[in-house]
């Protein structure tokens, strides 16, 4: 059993950055992107929820000795993100396209990282385990 629990060659810590700056960026298009004049701050808010994860993991890369704690920081972000997310399932009707494509990417990455980091927890589990027996 590998050491550390990868998804498709890449490690949790760098699909936490990968997810950040996917947010934060998607987030700054939104803010911009929007009809709404004045701009609305609430454009940002994917932004707002990819900049901890991005933090998270890098302060997890940077830091293996406490990596534990900062991927449990980010499957909070993840949990959040997915209930968040989850609004688009009864507010589609009066949501624009923005607001939509905003809480869906919320809901799936919110999701797909709560299921990585369950995979992943899973893995420590089992490695930390088997070490004990042999």
């Amino acid at each position: 059993m590998s050491a550390e629990f990868r998804v498709l060659g890449i490690s949790v810590p760098r699909i936490a950055i990968l997810n950040g700056l996917v947010l934060s960026g998607w987030g700054v298009i939104a803010y911009f992107v929007q009809s709404a004049d004045p701009r609305s701050i609430t454009a940002l808010i994917p932004a707002f929820m990819g900049i901890p994860m991005l933090v998270l993991g890098l302060l997890s890369e940077s830091n293996p000795p406490n990596r534990h704690h900062f991927m449990h920081a980010c499957m909070v972000m993840a949990l959040l993100m997915a209930i968040g997310g989850a609004r688009v399932v009864t507010g589609f009707g009066e949501m624009s396209w923005l607001a939509i494509i905003s809480h869906l990417l919320l809901l799936l990455v919110g999701v797909s990282f709560i299921i990585i980091g369950v995979r992943s927890f899973k893995h420590a589990r089992l490695l930390r385990e088997s070490s004990v027996v042999e």
